[in-house]
């Protein structure tokens, strides 16, 4: 630092430190910063006099003595409005509420189902998203010619492993069925679990579907399992998501991994003229009276189910006929928009706190 500028200095921090009234303070301002004959404004004005070399230096120190200065004015500033104040609190002033957290609308009816379950005896389990070809498709009855595979647009990954000396795909599942691939393979039955969590699909979004949603997927293998078992475990679940009177029905449908297959159908909460909570006896006309929400068919598509198929056993090694049981899938957010009459599943996960502050 040049001799001047160290002089500047020194002389500037020495006024500082005696000065201790704030019309003081702006005539030191006013000394060292002023327009006209400011003593650092005439010093970096000068600077234009200096060869190349010198005005680098010399602008260099002239700006750390600047900066220096002017944070020793705010500091000093502040000390002298503060002179002389006594902290106070004032006892009785209502203090600010914090804002708290809570439960997303999502985590709030996954909790709700998994107790259900859990009432009825299933194991909760946790399993992989990102998954092999075998565990998805193949062990799930989809070989890589079956048809079904056109109905699940799959995220596939780069990277493969070997599984019996071959190649498998990796890929983000495409739905929680994998329960049955996973689970048959490494337990021996009887047991009953659910799963819950994300599926991926390569789909177009719109009100009713996303690209990302949460599901349910259950299974239960034992001896002498029916339909008759399926039914009572989803009425039951039914029953206490949506209150006593809700109804469901059976129709017959299709999916590779179980025969036969059934999707199951709730009543319409939303224009059913029954209240959902109650012990009055339901009318003898069944579902709802049909509105926009059922597509005016007084009923919901709930679930996927049905019996698990042959093959599936087969590919797990069970010895042929020796168990029977059942499998069933739930799009948690279809629940989840049903319970709190959500009408589009893209407002779950847009994080927008003015939707979420409802639940």
């Amino acid at each position: 630092m040049t001799d001047s500028l160290k002089e500047l200095r020194e002389q500037a921090i020495s006024e500082l430190n005696t000065t201790v009234d704030s019309n003081v303070l702006d005539k030191f301002v006013l000394k060292y910063f002023g327009r006209k004959q400011g003593r650092l404004t005439n010093v970096l004005r000068s600077l234009k006099s200096l060869d190349d070399k010198q005005r680098r230096l010399v602008g260099a120190e002239a700006n750390e003595v600047k900066i220096e200065i002017w944070r020793l004015i705010d500091l000093k500033r502040q000390n002298i409005r503060n002179a002389g104040k006594k902290e106070f609190i004032d006892l009785t002033i209502d203090g600010k509420k914090p804002s708290l957290g809570h439960l997303h609308a999502l985590t709030q009816v996954r909790r709700e189902m998994q107790k259900a379950f859990q009432s009825m005896g299933f194991a909760v389990v946790e399993l992989p998203q990102i998954e092999s070809d075998y565990y998805n498709f193949k062990a799930l009855n989809i070989p890589p010619e079956h048809p079904a595979r056109d109905m699940m647009d799959t995220f596939y990954l780069k990277e493969s492993r070997i599984r019996n000396q071959e190649s498998d795909k990796l890929l983000l599942r495409t739905h929680i069925s994998t329960i049955q691939s996973h689970l048959l393979e490494k337990y021996k039955p009887p047991f009953s679990a659910v799963s819950f969590g994300r599926v991926f699909r390569r789909e177009a979004t719109d009100a009713r579907h996303e690209h990302t949603y949460d599901s349910c997927e259950g299974l239960l293998v034992g001896e002498n399992i029916s339909l008759g078992n399926l039914k009572a475990t989803l009425s039951e679940l039914f029953k206490q998501l949506f209150g006593p009177l809700v109804e469901i029905k059976f129709r017959i449908s299709y999916f590779p991994f179980t025969e036969p297959s059934v999707e199951v159908l709730m009543g319409c909460i939303f224009c059913s003229d029954t209240d959902k909570v109650g012990s009055e006896p339901r009318p003898k006309r069944r579902g709802g009276k049909g509105c926009s929400v059922c597509g005016n068919s007084g009923w919901l598509e709930m679930v996927g189910s049905g019996m698990t198929h042959p093959k599936v056993y087969e590919y797990a090694g069970y010895p042929k006929d020796q168990y029977t049981g059942f499998a069933f899938g739930i799009g948690v957010s279809r629940v989840a928009m049903l319970k709190y009459n959500i009408p589009d599943i893209r407002l779950l996960y847009q994080n927008d706190q003015r939707f979420l502050h409802q639940f």
